[in-house]
């Protein structure tokens, strides 16, 4: 195919990980090697940036923040969750891309971003409008279809591991028998970060902490439950759960949810730990409850991410680069998993259609009989992605993290109001 001279316009979509930017860094850096791009331009908060034609010109970045981009949290061209649903807001989209030159779009995201991509590419395919579009995933949450599992996920998990292994320790010296500690990972639909935290036990310890995972995968039984908390109890000093917030009963109705919903709408999650705390506490007289609810924090320790998973974010971007250079388009790049033993990843491509609004379910024979704790299978396939540490630059004993100037590509074209 022949070579496609034009610009490229990278965006980064929905909640931030620690690792999403070594994707732009990817993009940037493997971008730079190519004659046919002129231009390399990020869209400041996603699809919002881009029809407010607000632009920044990544080419003109110093190197040396982009390269620190690799271990740097958030989103440093800014996120955002806002849903094209209107025919204008696309149309604006293609108006800003043709007034650019863009012929290359790169969207960094999760299940919606990837459904907005791929919109993207199919309204500039009914103009004529010569573009190739490729997603990067990105989510913690590791659900997107098709990938084996997605950046920013491993560091979430890792966090998680040693968070539990932590609070373990200051449960033990408090405990009494009458101890419970809840951790709410996050996890809206599928239960692969509160899984991770099986992580933290050692090999050959079954009893080590967290003692019961609950998940979305598995139905929420208050009374079997409880029974679990107090079998604990009798063997330990405490009893430390994780509970995904996602986590719903028979009927699919969540443990704690917000009436309101987002700009998708999903429901706003967030107090499932809460609600078990106040079932734990009536159900069993006399034990004390903590809850601790990391939050943002899951997404955004950039101090413990995988090395293994900045990398192959990193890696990610630049593939979405070379597909794109060598005449793909309307797919999201995907990491692939070696069949040795010996762990290896590779990318791939995948059609953006199968990825958009999908849900990629924790398999359940993952699961052990229990309901609550992790088998064999499990822990093989997450173990290899927590490997490694970033190395951070710190000044006056606090991490560096990149700053980008951010200077704006000049404007074009009418305001738009979103």
């Amino acid at each position: 195919m022949a070579e496609l001279q034009g610009n490229v316009l990278v965006g980064q979509s929905g909640g931030p990980t620690s690792v999403i930017n070594a994707s732009v860094a990817g993009i940037v850096a493997e971008a730079l090697n190519h004659e046919c791009i002129e231009e390399i331009y990020g869209g400041l908060n996603g699809v919002l940036g881009i029809l407010q034609e607000d632009l920044i010109d990544l080419a003109s970045e110093s190197q040396q923040q982009i390269r620190a981009l690799r271990h740097t949290p958030g989103a440093a061209l800014g996120t955002c969750r806002y849903k094209l649903k209107k025919q204008q807001d696309f149309e604006r989209v293609l108006e800003v891309f043709k007034a650019h030159n863009i012929r290359y779009f790169f969207y960094i995201g999760g299940n919606d971003s990837q459904d907005t991509a791929d919109k993207i590419s199919k309204l500039a395919q009914e103009q004529n409008y010569e573009l190739r579009v490729i997603g990067v995933p990105k989510t913690i949450d590791n659900d997107l279809p098709v990938t084996d599992h997605c950046p920013g996920y491993g560091s979430a998990v890792k966090y998680l591991a040693t968070t539990v292994r932590e609070i373990a320790c200051d449960n033990e010296a408090m405990g009494q028998g009458d101890l419970v500690s809840i951790v709410e990972a996050m996890g809206r639909s599928a239960g692969w970060i509160a899984a991770g935290a099986a992580l933290a036990k050692r090999k050959d310890h079954p009893h080590d902490p967290p003692h019961i995972i609950l998940l979305p995968e598995v139905a929420f039984n208050q009374e079997k439950v409880l029974e679990e908390v107090r079998r604990v109890l009798k063997r330990e000093k405490y009893c430390l759960i994780v509970v995904a917030e996602g986590l719903v009963d028979a009927d699919g109705n969540y443990l704690a949810a917000d009436a309101s919903t987002d700009a998708f709408g999903h429901a706003r999650l967030g107090g499932a730990g809460d609600a078990l705390g106040e079932i734990i506490e009536a159900g069993i007289p006399g034990v004390k409850v903590r809850v601790a609810r990391p939050g943002l924090i899951q997404r955004s320790a950039a101090h413990l991410a995988s090395k293994a998973d900045s990398d192959e974010a990193f890696l990610a971007g630049q593939a979405a680069v070379r597909a794109a250079i060598n005449g793909e388009t309307d797919k999201m790049v995907t990491l692939l998993r070696g069949e040795s033993d010996h762990y290896t990843c590779e990318t791939g491509l995948a059609p953006l259609g199968e990825i958009a609004n999908g849900i990629k379910k924790l398999p359940l024979d993952w699961i052990n009989e229990d309901g609550v704790s992790m088998n064999f299978q499990f822990l093989r396939y997450v173990q290899p992605l927590i490997q490694g540490e970033n190395t951070l630059p710190y000044d006056n004993g606090v991490p560096v993290f990149a700053r980008l100037e951010k200077h704006r590509a000049d404007k074009t074209l009418p305001a738009y109001e979103v």
